[in-house]
């Protein structure tokens, strides 16, 4: 299986913000969206950074409550690893979990397509195990 099939069943939605934003706006994006974080787009619309639950919860512990009034550029992630539609879900599951990231922007020819989460990846697997299970029932089942 391929990353295009996670897209296909997701959709391509994307949700993303601006450097220049602040911590407290993009902390409602993650709650108004119930997401874990969110692509960073430079005036370009390249991606610039992601920032995540995470980042803001570090900036927390760092900077106290004025972490809010901080932009995103302050805290977001720069070295983003990225991947294609055509990468298998074997691949970015080895990414995710060498470099223990949880989302990965998904490009086509240089252009943003997509994102997909951790959760993404073991929904599929999940979902092709439950398949293969049925495929195996309905094998043994017919043999009798």
């Amino acid at each position: 299986m391929y990353v295009q099939s996670i897209l296909d069943r997701k959709g391509a939605e994307i949700v993303t913000t601006r450097p220049e934003e602040t911590i407290a706006a993009t902390a409602r994006l993650l709650s108004e969206h119930r997401i874990g974080a969110v692509l960073v787009l430079d005036g370009s619309g390249h991606v610039a950074g992601v920032i995540s639950e995470r980042d803001i919860v570090s900036g927390m512990a760092k900077h106290g409550a004025g972490v809010a009034a901080m932009t995103v550029a302050d805290l977001m992630t720069r070295d983003v690893l990225l991947c294609r539609p055509t990468d298998t879900i074997e691949e970015i599951t080895a990414i995710m979990t060498a470099r223990r990231v949880r989302h990965l922007p998904v490009l086509e020819d240089d252009q943003l397509v997509g994102i997909v989460s951790i959760g993404d990846v073991v929904k599929q697997r999940l979902d092709e195990t439950a398949l293969e299970v049925d495929s195996l029932r309905q094998y043994v089942l017919a043999g009798r």
